[in-house]
C-alpha cells in the first residue's frame, strides 16, 4: 500500500535486493475498513517481478469468499480478521487446504481471549497496533502488554503461531515490541517508505541499524 505504484517494479526488485524477508499486501474493502487499496491482480503483478514471498492481510468483510483467489494469484500466506469472519475455524483450514500459510489478525481493542480456539490453527497471529485502514498513525500504547500476553499465551500452550505486528514500526517501536515476543514487523512509512529522498534499501539498512542499537536500549 506504501509503495509507489508509479515504479513498482523498480521498488519491488529494489526491496528484494535490499534483504526483505516477504512482502505484505495490505487488502481493504472500504466496509471493514475506511479504505480501499489492492486486489489479486496487484499481487499477480508482484509475483511476476519478484520471487518473495508474498502475504495477503484481509481486511476484508467475509474473506472466505476469497481465499482461493488470492492464493491463485501468488499469495505465499493470507491472515483474516478474526472480527471479519463468522466461521474463522473453517476460513483457516480453507487457507491451509487452499496451499497457503494460515494467518489470524486481531483489532487493538479486541479481546486476545478471541483467539483462545484459533491459535492451533493459525501459523501467525498479526497483533495490529493501529487501528487499521491508513499508513501514518501514531501506535497505541497498551500494544506492547498485548503482545507480551499473547506471547505468553502462546508459549504456555506450546503452540507455533509467530506473532507479527503492524503499525507505526519504527526501530523503538520494534525493538520493544520483540522484547515482548513479536517476531515479523510490517514496515510502512515509519521505517520504510520514507519518500523518493530515501531510497528502499538505504531505509532498510539504516531500520536494521537503528533496531539493533535499540534491543540494548530496552
Amino acid at each position: 500500500m506504501c509503495a509507489n505504484l508509479g515504479q513498482l517494479e523498480e521498488d519491488l526488485r529494489a526491496l528484494e535486493a535490499a534483504g526483505i524477508d516477504e512482502l505484505h499486501f495490505d487488502i481493504m474493502d472500504g466496509v471493514f475498513v475506511p479504505n480501499i487499496t489492492l486486489g489479486f491482480d496487484f499481487i499477480r503483478l508482484a509475483r511476476a517481478c519478484t520471487k518473495l514471498p508474498c502475504s495477503a492481510h484481509l481486511m476484508i468483510v467475509r474473506p472466505e469468499r476469497y481465499i482461493e483467489r488470492f492464493v491463485d494469484a501468488g499469495a505465499n500466506s493470507v491472515t483474516i480478521h478474526v472480527e471479519a469472519c463468522t466461521h474463522a475455524h473453517r476460513a483457516l483450514a480453507q487457507i491451509r487446504n487452499a496451499g497457503a500459510s494460515p494467518g489470524i489478525a486481531i483489532n487493538p481493542a479486541t479481546p486476545l481471549t478471541k483467539l483462545e480456539y484459533l491459535l492451533p490453527l493459525a501459523e501467525r497471529v498479526l497483533v495490529m497496533t493501529v487501528d487499521p485502514g491508513y499508513a501514518g498513525q501514531s501506535i497505541l500504547p497498551l500494544s506492547f502488554e498485548r503482545v507480551r500476553i499473547l506471547k505468553e499465551n502462546i508459549q504456555y500452550q506450546k503452540y507455533d503461531a509467530s506473532i507479527e505486528v503492524d503499525g507505526n514500526i519504527n526501530a523503538a517501536n520494534a525493538a520493544k515490541l520483540a522484547r515482548f515476543g513479536a517476531e515479523r514487523f510490517v514496515l510502512g512509512t515509519s521505517s520504510l517508505f520514507l519518500g523518493t529522498a530515501t531510497p528502499l534499501a538505504e531505509a532498510l539498512a539504516t531500520f536494521r541499524r537503528e533496531l539493533a542499537t535499540q534491543q540494548h536500549l530496552v
